[in-house]
């Protein structure tokens, strides 16, 4: 059968792709090796730097409506609860919570802790979508993001301003200094702040929704010698967010007393070593983080006096996370395979402790609430790549990972659990006249918890590990011409012991809604569904990129927290259909024009009611003109001003003015139509 034929087979059927239009030049580093995007036997988006430029991208929620099947919920100032291809946490109201999307910013380990991903000095953005446990460990259940930046000794110097409306400001600049032969060091920092689109008609303000972000990284590079070099990183986030998101009417215009905050404050260093040796590479990578993480909000979303059937509430949690990890990995040499010269090769082994205190005050609770959870993880691993022949390549992975968690509460809770899980792939590539096609089975794990809160019920007290399963096909090349790139995935995901967030209502005595946040386990979930991304050079001065996601998700076997039985039901933040546009003309030698289009369809923000948020289409576009190492754009988001939302609950009145008798939905906006201007200098 002819390539072209059978290509034309494969777009009779939903499939995917990826976003950068050279697919040759794209290397991937959430990998064991480095390796081109093309020969990865994985299903993954990575954006450069100028598909971030387009977006203006100052935070990873800005880009992830780009991948296909990738969807995000706020639940707090930003969209840094992130879901692939059904999977992944909606907010973090229970402690503790375990990742279901690793998050890494370099070689940091920041899964659950996405305020962090503030965008700077960043070289590319990568997404895997899919069980990464090899690589990631148990964090990265349906997949993982990686934010990779500029290396200390990168031929890259900037500074950029961008101002726009609702007093949007941005800074940043970065710059390397070659301090001798052996020594380089960067310098990079950003601080990025806007009042928002919501107005506090109570307090008279519009900044009671703002953002306010700083980060400041130093990287160093020393090469010790011709075979060993030292990489290291500090970083510091400042994120100073508020959050007073709801109002009984659905809109902007909140009337809050004490409107929420959502605040991160997170040191971290992490040290890595390369050490070359005659059988291979010898690395040995260190990290330590802390992190403050204050967040509250106005529970009734009013002020005292507003209603006299209303309430006065604020929730707010206080956390103390500190990290720390160390891996060692050996990866052969070329020259030292197994099996007949066929198999290069990768062990490693990694250990990971983090101490989680919070402190919660809450007005209905009876005091402070105070916790300390200790999750360890020790893992070792290794990864068998095999070429059969010219043509064909097997790559065996192993993962296991042993894991150990201490709990303990003022509500006179206390407990220790000790599991081993196990995860790996195995995936057969074949080098199709320099174009791929793979098929793949991979098994990835997410841990056993605890629902700490004092009233959720002994049955529900502690959850079950989940397992997740995913078989999948791709296809990655050139696509009947070769100024057409185009890759292609579809894939079955079977999970096992399937966690469910659900929450149980209780009504106070004055009538008002309580939460009581927790998560279970159901019997099993099936996602499956085909993914496609597409990049055509129509002409030298035209290019057009397209993603396109189709996803159904369920879960079977499951009883709510208010005892119904569900057979079988669409998992939440899990959009049938997903799709982005891009389009980038060159007007002239100087000028370009940019324009971008998301949509999402609809899908149930919950598991445990009904609500939905409506299917939605967003515009961005902009112009630019670059003359030499000056760039200026002009740009506007939201183009339509298109209402979305990016949170929703149902199932509950929090409205006194009927009395708490009707069952409403409730949404968090996404941003309006913002517009600005940026200038960057590149030196």
């Amino acid at each position: 059968m002819k390539k072209s034929t059978l290509l034309l087979a494969i777009l009779a059927t939903p499939a995917f792709a990826d976003n950068d239009t050279d697919i040759e030049k794209i290397t991937v580093t959430g990998d064991f090796r480095a390796t081109s995007l093309e020969q990865l036997s994985a299903s993954a988006s990575v954006f450069g730097e100028d598909r971030l430029d387009s977006r203006q991208a100052s935070h990873v929620e800005n880009m992830l409506n780009v991948a296909p099947n990738v969807n995000f919920a706020s639940g707090a100032s930003r969209g840094r609860f992130i879901q692939i291809r059904g999977i992944g946490e909606r907010s973090q109201f229970a402690e503790p919570i375990n990742p279901s999307v690793s998050f890494m910013v370099d070689d940091f380990d920041f899964s659950g802790l996405a305020a962090a991903g503030v965008l700077f000095d960043t070289r590319q953005l990568e997404v895997y979508r899919g069980p990464q446990a090899t690589v990631f460990g148990a964090g990265s259940l349906a997949g993982a993001v990686k934010i990779v930046s500029h290396a200390a000794d990168a031929d890259d110097s900037h500074f950029e301003f961008e101002l726009g409306n609702t007093s949007l400001m941005r800074i940043e600049g970065a710059h390397s200094v070659q301090v001798s032969e052996d020594f380089a060091i960067r310098l990079a920092g950003v601080h990025n702040s806007s009042d928002g689109f919501v107005e506090n008609d109570f307090l008279e303000r519009d900044d009671t929704n703002n953002i306010d972000e700083s980060a400041v990284r130093i990287a160093a590079q020393w090469n010790i010698s011709s075979k060993t070099s030292l990489n290291a990183d500090l970083r510091w986030y400042d994120v100073n967010n508020g959050y007073d998101a709801f109002s009984l009417d659905n809109n902007r215009h909140t009337l809050s007393d004490e409107p929420g905050f959502d605040d991160q404050l997170t040191k971290g260093i992490s040290l890595h070593l390369n050490h070359q040796l005659d059988a291979g590479l010898l690395e040995v990578i260190a990290t330590a983080a802390n992190h403050d993480i204050a967040y509250g909000y106005d529970e009734d979303w009013t002020y005292d006096g507003f209603h006299p059937w209303g309430y006065t509430s604020f929730d707010a949690y206080f956390r103390d996370i500190q990290q720390r990890s160390a891996e060692v990995r050996f990866t052969s040499a070329d020259d030292k395979k197994l099996f007949g010269d066929t198999t290069t090769w990768v062990v490693g082994a990694r250990i990971n402790r983090s101490e989680q205190n919070l402190l919660r005050e809450y007005t209905y609770a009876d005091g402070d609430f105070i916790s300390q959870f200790e999750p360890t993880t020790t893992a070792v691993y290794g990864q068998l790549d095999t070429q059969l022949n010219d043509s064909w390549l097997l790559t065996t992975a192993l993962r296991v990972e042993e894991y150990s968690q201490k709990y303990n509460d003022n509500a006179g809770l206390d407990s220790e659990d000790d599991s081993s899980m196990v995860g790996g792939k195995v995936a057969l590539t074949y080098d199709w006249d320099g174009d791929f096609v793979y098929a793949s089975v991979s098994r990835g794990y997410k841990a056993a918890g605890v629902n700490f809160d004092e009233q959720v019920s002994e049955a529900r007290r502690f959850y079950d590990t989940e397992y997740n399963w995913n078989y999948e096909v791709g296809y990655k090349g050139q696509l009947f011409d070769p100024a057409i790139t185009a890759r292609f995935a579809v894939f079955y995901m079977d999970r096992q012991d399937t966690q469910v967030n659900d929450y149980d209502v209780q009504t106070r005595e004055d009538g008002s809604a309580a939460f009581i946040d927790l998560t279970a386990n159901a019997d099993v979930g099936t996602n499956k569904g085909a993914e496609a991304e597409l990049s055509w050079q129509v002409s030298d001065a035209w290019t057009l990129q397209s993603s396109v996601g189709y996803l159904s998700a369920t879960f079977e076997g499951y009883e709510t927290a208010d005892g119904a039985y569900v057979d079988e039901q669409r998992q939440a933040q899990s959009p049938k259909f997903t799709a982005n546009l891009f389009s980038e003309f060159w007007l002239t030698d100087e000028w370009v024009w940019r324009a971008d289009m998301d949509f999402k369809d609809e899908y149930r923000f919950s598991d445990s009611h009904d609500e939905t948020a409506p299917a939605a289409t967003l515009f961005n576009t902009d112009i630019t003109w670059v003359r030499g190492d000056w760039r200026t754009t002009l740009w506007v988001r939201n183009l339509t001003d298109k209402t979305y939302y990016t949170r929703g609950f149902g199932g509950f009145s929090n409205d006194p003015r009927d009395e708490y008798a009707f069952a409403e939905p409730y949404y968090q906006l996404g941003d309006g139509r913002q517009f600005g201007v940026t200038l960057r200098v590149q030196f």
